[in-house]
């Protein structure tokens, strides 16, 4: 099996109207197509919903459902409101602090940036509580390929410990800053 790419990933959503300008006029991501069934096509369940679109670029589709009959939409209260998130790429550091800037003039809170060493981000939420992060890349090939050399040592160590693996702490050391800052003297 060869999986090419991820066609759409799906959320629930409160009004799906709302959630569409939002993402439309406030990140720019194209509405690209509605559906409304009256049954669920695969369990022929008489739940009607829309189900909507959107182009998050690079044919990545971002979607969501609407469930009038369902019971009002929460979040997991087990699972930490960070952890789960939509994740979206902009071009560099520049157009994410542009970003920031303007969904601040829109009165949206804003959480960052944050430098994670390999990325940078700003964090907030969408009229439907889904918490969401835009990102620009900041790792350099040189990290990329070291963190790729220690990845299944990390996960194998963590599925025994479940504690943080060494491998990586690098990222987050002052040796790790020496390194970044006389590359970008270069």
């Amino acid at each position: 099996m060869k999986i090419e790419q991820i066609h759409h990933v799906a959320y629930r959503c409160k009004d799906a109207k709302q959630t569409v300008l939002f993402y439309h006029e406030v990140l720019n991501m194209p509405f690209m197509l509605a559906i409304a069934e009256d049954r669920v096509p695969s369990t022929k369940a008489p739940d009607p919903y829309m189900h909507v679109f959107l182009d998050a670029g690079n044919g990545n589709i971002l979607a969501f459902f609407e469930l009038p009959n369902s019971p009002e939409m929460g979040r997991d209260l087990n699972t930490p409101e960070w952890v789960q998130h939509i994740a979206l790429q902009v071009k560099d550091e520049a157009a994410l602090l542009a970003a920031k800037a303007e969904l601040e003039a829109r009165g949206i809170a804003i959480v960052g940036p944050t430098n994670h060493e390999i990325i940078k981000s700003i964090y907030f939420f969408d009229p439907n509580g889904h918490r969401v992060e835009l990102t620009c890349v900041t790792a350099t090939p040189k990290m990329l390929e070291q963190l790729d050399a220690v990845k299944w040592a990390m996960l194998d160590e963590w599925s025994v410990t479940k504690r943080a693996p060494k491998q990586a702490a690098w990222l987050h050391s002052d040796e790790f800053a020496d390194v970044v800052a006389a590359e970008a003297v270069v």
